[in-house]
């Protein structure tokens, strides 16, 4: 069993992605914060957390139990992000929150910077990182099986109905979905972006507010480009969560939909005006435990031995640059660079 202890702030209802691996670990939930005290008083009997004492004032929380914890988990919406992470790290903790990581980049260069300060750890949760497909992708596009990556295109369709704030977001889809296909670009890939240019729409018989259909354009480094389509607001025919890929190398192609597992040709020959194929090696990747389990389990590893999540803020900060220069493309309706942000 887990010997780490830790406070929870944010009962909504991702929480339960995390309460569950917390109890399946055994990690010690000294604190449950949220502004509603009922919800966090409600997860804490529905996990069994008895231990665990509820606040509903953040500053409370943290005088009383930051020195009984040895991290944080960051569950509130993204517009309390930074004020919310910073707190936990001045009071000296470590924190793993919920993409994204903030709701500008000042906001996140902030927490980077503030992580810095206190020489605690600021890692984002990216749950798709942890899944077996996307890990498995990520393994065979790196491998050389296809040759050197030139292109990625993702499709993402799905309508979404979920009710509160995502409805009211300016840029539901970019800002609250499109950060993990990006981050699983750069997860592919193993490259950053250089820049987009991207439109943002908000089609007939939306039931959002904002733009929630997106077509972007990226410019990785490596000479790599991605293409990305998707939208919240598409009935029928959905892609699974993660989008429909293809990751496109000068060898051979490999191909990612539903909760397939990826699979691929290769060239195998000279001759033809198509050239021979033969089926792209693909093995499995192996993962400790998956989704916000596995997050859970990088974070608590870090812990242990001081091995860096591979989604610290540092490197997460770049997914985060794709967002804002999609965003600032389409409103700017001109190709945006990443060092403009």
């Amino acid at each position: 069993m887990a010997s780490e202890r830790v406070i929870v702030c944010g009962a909504g209802g991702i929480s339960g992605a995390w309460f569950k691996p917390l109890k399946d670990e055994g990690v010690q939930v000294v604190a449950v914060v949220d502004i509603k005290r009922e919800n966090a008083e409600k997860r804490i009997a529905e996990f069994g957390f008895s231990d665990a004492k509820a606040y509903d004032d953040l500053d409370k929380a943290l005088a009383e139990c930051a020195g009984k914890a040895d991290f944080f988990i960051d569950i509130t919406v993204p517009d309390a992000h930074c004020a919310v992470t910073c707190k936990a790290l001045e009071a000296g903790l470590h924190v793993i929150g919920e993409k994204p990581m903030a709701a500008s980049m000042a906001e996140a260069r902030k927490m980077v910077a503030t992580a810095e300060k206190t020489g605690k750890m600021y890692a984002v949760g990216q749950s798709r990182r942890y899944e077996l497909p996307q890990a498995t992708l990520a393994q065979a596009a790196k491998s050389g099986e296809i040759g050197d990556l030139t292109t990625l295109n993702c499709d993402f369709y799905i309508g979404a109905h979920f009710g509160g704030f995502r409805d009211e977001m300016a840029s539901p889809l970019i800002l609250d979905m499109s950060i993990h296909h990006f981050d699983m670009a750069r997860m592919f890939s193993g490259q950053n972006a250089i820049s987009v240019y991207a439109e943002e729409f908000n089609p007939k018989g939306s039931w959002y507010k904002g733009d929630v259909s997106a077509n972007c354009l990226f410019e990785m480094t490596g000479g790599i480009h991605f293409a990305y389509r998707g939208s919240w607001c598409s009935e029928g025919c959905h892609t699974n969560w993660n989008g429909d890929w293809r990751v496109i190398g000068t060898k051979g192609t490999l191909l990612m939909a539903g909760d397939n597992m990826p699979s691929g040709e290769v060239v195998d020959g000279k001759e033809g005006f198509h050239r021979p194929k033969r089926p792209a090696v693909v093995p499995a990747a192996s993962l400790p435990g998956t989704t916000h389990h596995g997050e859970l389990l990088d974070f608590l590893r870090f812990l242990r031995t001081g091995e860096k999540p591979q989604t610290e803020c540092h490197d997460n900060i770049q997914s985060l640059a794709m967002v804002f220069a999609a965003i600032a493309s389409a409103r700017a309706g001109r190709r945006v660079k990443i060092s403009e942000l």
